[in-house]
């Protein structure tokens, strides 16, 4: 009699685990799916890139004079037309592009890290709280334009007698925009920062003595990330509808240094002769803010988790 073959036990299918997914692609995932969010990234891409790169394949200067050729509208040779000295606008719209955007790139900064620095001051330390956000209200109740044009009228001269005409323009435009917008941001990461420092990990890191600083550093601000992010953005469009407000009042940089809002105060004297001339830096500005705000939209739904995922 022949013993039984003892059964092959059947081997139990190998579960292969997939590597952890990256928390910033479901970001990704939730900020393209937001239509407006994506195109407006695209069309921000494409005025950053034409005016960063569009003066090495168009050679035409913007300083360039040619009384035989101004005030004539669009063609092959001037696709922009050109202005009362004969300039290119296409070249000028490309050359003020740059100034415009480092103007509101730069003044955001400056407003992102004063709101931040204001804010999480104000939310973590409870004996600081008072004066940073009297201060906080004290900037929101000042008329803002006239402040600008104070400051502007106070210290044009000095800056510009000791860092040159362009250069000293520049840093008096990014200063009084940056120190007159870090209020609603000061006051968002406030908030945030209120409700952070009574949740549960917080809590834990103070009672084994981590210090204020780790704190701050390694525990508050990695986690007001979301809505720094998000005034950051919402921060470049009102930086340069500001400038180019300053410059279409005539205030802003010299007129051979031109930015689109100087572009727009050039061209209101010849409104009814040559309209595109108003049309071109008009489009611009717009078609920069609105894109600005788009991503900014799609950016607070991206990081937001209770919407991430919908």
């Amino acid at each position: 009699m022949t013993e039984p073959v003892p059964a092959t036990p059947i081997a139990e299918p190998v579960e292969i685990r997939k590597p952890a997914r990256s928390q910033w692609w479901d970001v990704w995932d939730q900020f393209r799916s937001h239509t407006g969010a994506f195109w407006g990234m695209v069309v921000f891409l494409i005025i950053v890139l034409a005016v960063l790169f569009g003066p090495f394949l168009w050679h035409i200067d913007p300083t360039y004079i040619d009384i035989r050729a101004r005030n004539q509208g669009p063609s092959l040779a001037h696709p922009m037309g050109t202005d009362q000295l004969g300039r290119d606008t296409f070249a000028r719209m490309m050359s003020g592009g740059r100034v415009s955007l480092a103007v509101g790139m730069t003044a955001m900064l400056l407003a992102l890290v004063l709101g931040t620095l204001i804010g999480v001051l104000a939310g973590y330390f409870k004996r600081l709280d008072g004066p940073l956000m009297r201060l906080t209200d004290l900037f929101l109740a000042l008329p803002l334009l006239p402040l600008l044009l104070v400051i502007i009228m106070l210290f044009r001269e000095v800056l510009s007698a000791r860092f040159g005409p362009e250069g000293g323009i520049f840093i008096l435009m990014v200063s009084a925009i940056g120190i007159t917008s870090w209020m609603q941001t000061a006051r968002i990461v406030r908030g945030d920062v209120l409700a952070l420092k009574e949740r549960e990990f917080v809590l834990a890191a103070r009672s084994i003595g981590t210090p204020n600083r780790r704190m701050v550093t390694r525990h508050v601000l990695p986690n007001v990330l979301s809505p720094i992010m998000v005034s950051a953005t919402l921060g470049i469009a009102t930086a340069i509808i500001t400038e180019s407000s300053l410059s279409f009042l005539g205030l802003g940089f010299p007129p051979d240094f031109p930015t689109w809002g100087r572009l727009l105060f050039d061209s209101v004297d010849y409104l009814q002769q040559s309209p595109a001339r108003v049309i071109w830096p008009g489009m611009a500005i717009s078609m920069t803010v609105l894109a600005v705000n788009y991503m900014g939209d799609g950016l607070r739904d991206a990081l937001d988790p209770r919407i991430r995922g919908r």
